[in-house]
């Protein structure tokens, strides 16, 4: 917006729009044309910061791991539609971006010996209050030349991590210990909470994790099967 034409916005309760376009020799109608245009840039504006601070939540819960196709995946189970060529673009304009992992060997495939885990969760990433709905998940860490292996649990209410484990391997301890974080950050008492993971995830249907839930009266619930992820190479790409 011009000089003039920002004079004449703020002052037209004062003095009129009509006499200051003719005072000031500016053309009415391409005012309101420059007002609707600033009014549709300001709501653009707010969109993309709302968005962008949803972007960077999901990114560091994911500890910068997740890409453009995860985090639009993401917003979509939590927000509802969402364009994901708004996603890469916000993601581009502020410098995030997720971390390319070379993959070899199969190794998450599911357990096909654990008897079948129903799902409660249906596809709802939500909760009506803390600690009733759970979401764990596994994120590969490049750390100097090797990898770590970051489990997470997500309380699907304030969608924050309430629990998580570190470790240098991938056995079910990894999950165990993580979901044994959360519980001591609630104080303990979170028997009855639904405990969500993907299908196609080993350490989560492993006779382990499964005894480990049942002991501490945490209910195991399985979404459809995730793709077949793999464990990487020995040594990891640098993020995209």
């Amino acid at each position: 917006m011009t000089g003039r034409r920002r004079f004449i916005s703020e002052h037209r309760d004062l003095y009129g729009v009509q006499r200051l376009c003719r005072v000031l020799d500016v053309s009415a109608s391409g005012f309101y044309r420059c007002i609707v245009t600033s009014v549709a840039w300001a709501a653009r504006k707010a969109t993309d910061e709302n968005l962008s601070g949803r972007i960077e939540q999901i990114h560091g819960e994911s500890n910068g791991a997740y890409g453009v196709p995860r985090i639009t995946r993401e917003l979509r189970e939590r927000h509802g539609v969402v364009n994901h060529k708004q996603v890469a673009r916000l993601m581009r304009e502020r410098h995030r971006a997720g971390q390319h992992l070379q993959r070899t060997d199969r190794t998450m495939i599911a357990d096909k010996s654990v008897p079948p885990t129903p799902d409660p969760v249906g596809r709802v990433f939500a909760a009506t209050a803390p600690d009733v709905r759970w979401r764990g998940d596994i994120t590969y860490l490049p750390v100097g030349g090797s990898w770590t292996y970051l489990a997470t649990v997500i309380d699907m209410h304030s969608r924050r991590v309430v629990g998580w484990s570190l470790a240098e391997h991938m056995r079910s301890d990894l999950v165990i210990d993580a979901v044994g974080s959360a519980a001591d950050a609630r104080g303990g008492g979170v028997r009855g909470v639904v405990l969500h993971s993907d299908r196609g995830t080993k350490q989560y249907t492993s006779a382990a994790f499964a005894e480990g839930c049942r002991a501490h009266g945490r209910r195991r619930s399985m979404g459809r099967d995730g793709p077949a992820t793999t464990t990487p190479s020995r040594n990891p790409s640098s993020p995209r």
